[in-house]
C-alpha cells in the first residue's frame, strides 16, 4: 500500500514538492552561510518524493543553533514552502483520492517551516531514532 501511495503521491504531487524543495535548496548552497540551510532542503526534498513508509523524529543533540537556523529559514524559505504545501493539500483534498495526500502534505508543513534538527527515519526504526530500547529479534 505505500508503494501505491508513493506512486500516486510523486505524479500528482511529489514532483512539484520537491523541486519546490530543491529550488530553495539550490539558492541556499549560492552562499557559503547558508549551506547547512541548502543540505537540509535537499534531505526534504528527497522526503517530499517518496514520504510514505518514512517519518521525521528530533535529531538528539540539536540545540541553539538548529532553533536560530529555524527562525532564518522561516522566514527566508519556509513560508513559501509552507503555503505550497498548503495549496497543494486543498486541491487534493477537492478529490476522494487525494484526502490521504492532503492530509501527508498537512503533516508536511512542520518540517518546512523548521527542518533543521530533523531526521527521516524509515517508520520502522522510529524507536531506535527516538532513543527508546529496540528488543532484539
Amino acid at each position: 500500500m505505500r508503494t501505491l501511495l508513493n506512486v500516486i503521491w510523486l505524479v500528482l504531487c511529489g514532483i512539484w514538492m520537491a523541486a519546490g524543495y530543491v529550488l530553495a535548496g539550490v539558492i541556499c548552497c549560492l552562499l557559503v552561510v547558508t549551506i547547512p540551510f541548502g543540505l537540509a532542503a535537499f534531505r526534504i526534498a528527497n522526503f517530499a518524493l517518496w514520504p510514505f513508509g518514512r517519518t521525521l523524529v528530533e535529531r538528539p543533540g540539536a540545540g541553539a543553533p538548529s532553533t536560530v537556523g529555524n527562525i532564518i529559514w522561516f522566514l527566508v524559505a519556509g513560508i513559501w514552502l509552507a503555503i505550497g504545501h498548503l495549496l497543494t493539500a486543498i486541491a487534493l483534498a477537492l478529490t476522494i483520492i487525494g484526502i490521504p495526500l492532503a492530509w501527508a502534505n498537512l503533516k508536511l508543513i512542520p518540517v518546512s517551516l523548521v527542518p533543521l534538527g530533523k531526521e527521516i527515519v524509515p517508520l520502522d526504526a522510529v524507536g531506535a531514532a527516538r532513543g527508546y530500547a529496540v528488543p532484539a529479534a
